[in-house]
């Protein structure tokens, strides 16, 4: 046999095994790009559900129109680039006077609940700063009084000014939910978990200390009361925070997250008991909705603003004393996107 044939029936002998190995090239690369299709259509399909979600946020929820203060009096925009400031406030009722509060014209409604949420840049973390509503505060134009009392004065923008002002940071939003929306959010979630911090007596129910599911209605008497306890507004903001957690706690699940009955039941129902500032729209709710997929209720973290106890104002009225020293460090970490550190060092911040 010449060298020519020999070479001819190597080179064919070697054929079938090239083409599996291309085949199997091929096969490799086709799964990998099916997986990545896969992927990439989850993705896709996830962000328009939460785009679609957000729509019916967006239709159902009340819009205030002039939630922020004239731009003159405001912190610049400098600081952590990504993160976002929300404020939170909690009424017993979102009566019409929301619009005139949003206005910036004097109201009779004040806050029972007053909370800044920072969500960092990287999207990995929430947290939740409870104030006392009695916290002895600079409210711009009227001198020194209660924080809650910016409302009455002015609005929901002399409140925002009263907080920007006091942590020389900005606010990105402004959202207000009707406690009665606690009440609808628990029946929709089928009841939720709360360990109860400190035995306590409403007129309609009784909370032992422990852990108990609630009903809606237990749910909105649990972060409602404060005539029960010693020191009043404190053990609230302490209940409305476990509360919190516990609907978090539900709701930051895989059973939760994943079943999409569940999530619209909760935003079709939720949505009529909150006010939020025009500027959270249905992308904005989306995109931080996808933002935060990967959130747990591990991942949230909540405290209150630390204070010196309790005082009594010049004119006799019972408050609570600010500490300026917490709330210098605090308006640096929300500015320099550090929070967590901060709360790492201060040990503050509880979780679920």
């Amino acid at each position: 046999m010449s060298f020519e044939t020999e070479q001819q029936t190597s080179d064919d002998s070697r054929r079938p095994r090239r083409r599996r190995r291309d085949r199997k090239r091929h096969t490799g690369r086709n799964l990998l790009l099916g997986f990545v299709a896969f992927f990439l259509v989850v993705g896709a399909v996830a962000g328009v559900f939460a785009f679609n979600l957000a729509q019916s946020f967006d239709s159902k929820a009340q819009k205030i129109e002039n939630v922020f203060p004239d731009e003159s009096t405001r912190p610049d925009k400098a600081g952590a680039e990504g993160a976002t400031n929300m404020l939170l406030l909690g009424s017993d009722s979102r009566a019409a006077g929301v619009d005139e509060a949003g206005a910036g014209a004097p109201t009779d409604q004040r806050s029972d609940a007053m909370m800044w949420v920072h969500i960092p840049a990287d999207r990995k973390n929430i947290y939740i700063m409870s104030i006392m509503r009695d916290t002895w505060v600079d409210v711009p134009g009227h001198g020194e009084s209660k924080i809650n009392s910016a409302m009455a004065f002015g609005g929901i923008p002399l409140t925002v000014q009263t907080l920007e002002n006091m942590f020389d940071t900005r606010l990105d939003n402004v959202a207000i939910i009707d406690f009665e929306g606690f009440k609808a959010m628990t029946d929709a979630l089928g009841g939720v978990d709360v360990n109860v911090p400190k035995a306590f007596n409403t007129q309609q129910f009784a909370f032992p200390a422990g852990k108990q599911e609630l009903t809606g209605e237990q749910a909105l008497a649990f972060v409602r009361e404060r005539k029960a306890f010693s020191d009043g507004d404190y053990q609230r903001v302490k209940n409305q925070q476990v509360f919190l957690k516990a609907i978090l706690s539900r709701f930051l699940t895989a059973e939760t997250l994943s079943n999409p009955v569940t999530i619209s039941k909760l935003v079709d129902t939720v949505s009529p008991y909150v006010s939020v500032d025009a500027s959270l729209d249905a992308g904005k709710v989306a995109a931080l909705a996808v933002g935060l997929r990967d959130v747990r209720a591990s991942d949230v973290s909540s405290f209150t603003l630390t204070t010196l106890g309790i005082g009594t104002s010049a004119d006799g009225q019972s408050i609570v004393l600010r500490d300026d020293a917490a709330i210098a460090d605090i308006g640096d970490a929300l500015k320099n996107d550090t929070l967590r550190t901060y709360l790492q060092q201060s040990a503050v911040a509880s979780k679920p």
